[in-house]
C-alpha cells in the first residue's frame, strides 16, 4: 500500500512536470486522465489503509487490491498510447508484488488477468473500437495483424515467465526465512538448556547421594519395625515417595549430562521399525493407539542405537499421552537434499496451544496430571551431540507434528 501511494505521487509529479515543460494549455486529455488516475490511486491507498486496520492480513483483500492494480495499469497503458505505451512494465511490477504476497497461485492469477486485459485492449485498438492517443494528441499508427499478435503473445509470455520465476524466488525466500527462524530458535533453546544443564548437574549429584543414604536407612528401619500397621503404612509411603524422588533426580541428571553413547552407523528404517514394533506391543497403548510407519529404505545415520531408541520412544510416548481415547500416530522418514534425513512423528491428539508450544522443551514444564516434564527436554539434550534439530508444529484439537533432522552417514 505504501509503494502504491508512492507510485501515485511520482506519477502525479511527473505528469505535472511534463505538463509544465511542454507548456501544454489547456490540459491535454491524456494528461487530464493521468491526473485523475493519480488522484484515484491515492484515494484507493487511503481506503485500503483504513480497511486494513479493520480486517488486518487477509488473502482475499490482497487479491482485491492487486486485481484493481491490473485494471489501473491497463487504464494507464490505454491513456499513454495503448499498443505503443512505455508503461507495459507495470504489469510485471504487479505480478512481482503478487508473488511476494500470494506466491505462485496468486502470481499466476494476476499474470492471467494482465494477459487478458492487455489482449482485449490491443484487440479493441486493432479493430478501431478504441483510439489511444499519445501525449501530443496524435493518433497512434495502426499495425498489421502479425505484429499485433506477436506483441500480445510476447506480453503474455513475459507475464507468465515473470510470474513463475518471481514466485519460485519468493517460495525459496520464504523457506529460507522459515529455516532461519527455526535455526535461531534451536540455537536459543540449546544455549538456554546448556546453562540449565550445568547448574542441574551439580544439584542432581548433591541430592542423589543423601537420597540413597536416606532410602537405605528407611529400608533398615522397615526390616526392624514392629507389626504396627500404621507404622508400616507410613514407612511404605516414605519408600514410595523416596523412589519417586529418586526417579525424578535420575531423569534430571540424564537431562543435565546425557550419557555418552557409542556412535555407530545404523540403517535408520530397520531401527525405527524395531522401535515401532516394540511400542505397538506396549500394553498401556496397544488397545487404543494405532501406529503407522512410512519409512524410506537404505538411509543410514551415525548415532548411538540406545539414544535413538530413547528419543523415538519419548516422542511416541508423548504423542500417545496427548491422545484421549483412541487415535493414530504416523511416523514418516525421508531424505532431504541428499544431505539430511527427516523423521516426522504426528498424532491425532489434543494439540498444543501457542502459549505452551514455546515452553514444552523447558525442564519440568508439563500440562499432564502425571509426569516430570523432562521427557522432551531429555530428547533435546540427547540430540545435541549429533547436531540434530527438533521442531514442533501443533494445532489445538487436531494434533501435533514433531520433526527431527539428522545428517546422513558418510559413505
Amino acid at each position: 500500500m505504501f509503494f502504491r501511494a508512492l507510485f501515485a505521487t511520482l506519477l502525479l509529479c511527473s505528469t505535472a512536470a511534463f505538463h509544465i515543460s511542454k507548456n501544454i494549455y489547456p490540459v491535454a486529455q491524456p494528461l487530464l486522465f493521468l491526473y485523475f488516475i493519480s488522484a484515484g490511486i491515492l484515494i484507493l491507498s487511503v481506503g485500503y489503509y483504513l480497511i486494513f486496520n479493520i480486517i488486518k492480513e487477509n488473502p482475499i483483500f490482497a487479491y482485491v487490491q492487486l486485481g484493481v492494480d491490473t485494471c489501473v495499469v491497463t487504464l494507464i497503458i490505454y491513456v499513454t498510447g495503448g499498443f505503443s505505451s512505455v508503461f507495459l512494465f507495470l504489469y510485471l511490477v504487479v505480478i512481482i508484488c503478487t508473488s511476494m504476497l500470494l506466491f505462485r497461485k496468486g502470481s499466476m492469477i494476476m499474470a492471467s488477468l494482465c494477459s487478458i486485459q492487455y489482449g482485449i485492449l490491443v484487440g479493441l485498438e486493432y479493430y478501431g473500437i478504441l483510439h489511444p492517443i499519445d501525449m501530443y494528441n496524435i493518433a497512434v499508427d495502426s499495425y498489421d495483424l502479425t505484429h499485433t499478435l506477436f506483441k500480445i503473445v510476447a506480453m503474455m509470455a513475459a507475464c507468465f515467465a515473470v510470474a513463475f520465476l518471481s514466485s519460485l524466488l519468493a517460495e525459496q525466500e520464504r523457506k529460507a526465512r522459515q529455516e532461519l527462524f527455526a535455526m535461531e530458535d534451536h540455537v536459543t533453546r540449546v544455549e538456554r538448556m546448556a546453562a540449565i544443564g550445568e547448574m542441574a548437574a551439580g544439584i542432581a549429584h548433591e541430592i542423589k547421594n543423601p537420597l540413597a543414604s536416606l532410602s537405605g536407612s528407611i529400608q533398615l528401619l522397615w526390616e526392624d519395625a514392629d507389626s504396627d500397621p500404621n507404622h508400616n503404612k507410613l514407612i511404605q509411603i516414605i519408600m514410595r515417595e523416596t523412589d519417586r524422588l529418586n526417579t525424578l533426580v535420575t531423569e534430571f541428571l540424564l537431562f543435565a549430562k546425557p550419557k555418552i553413547g557409542k556412535v555407530e552407523k545404523i540403517q535408520l528404517d530397520k531401527a525405527l521399525a524395531d522401535i515401532i514394533d516394540f511400542f505397538k506391543k506396549d500394553r498401556a497403548h496397544k488397545e487404543r493407539i494405532s501406529v503407522f510407519g512410512n519409512l524410506s529404505a537404505g538411509i543410514c545415520i551415525e548415532i548411538d542405537l540406545g539414544h535413538l531408541h530413547q528419543i523415538i520412544w519419548n516422542l511416541l510416548l508423548n504423542s500417545a499421552e496427548a491422545i484421549k481415547g483412541t487415535g493414530n500416530i504416523d511416523i514418516s522418514m525421508y531424505p532431504v537434499k541428499n544431505t539430511h534425513v527427516c523423521i516426522e512423528i504426528s498424532d491425532t491428539g489434543c494439540g498444543i496451544s501457542n502459549e505452551n508450544i514455546k515452553l514444552i522443551f523447558d525442564p519440568f514444564f508439563t500440562t499432564k496430571p502425571r509426569g516430570t516434564g523432562l521427557g522432551l527436554s531429555i530428547v533435546h539434550r540427547i540430540l545435541e551431540p549429533y547436531s540434530g534439530r527438533l521442531a514442533v508444529k501443533s494445532e489445538v484439537g487436531k494434533g501435533t507434528v514433531f520433526t527431527m533432522h539428522f545428517g546422513l552417514a558418510q559413505k
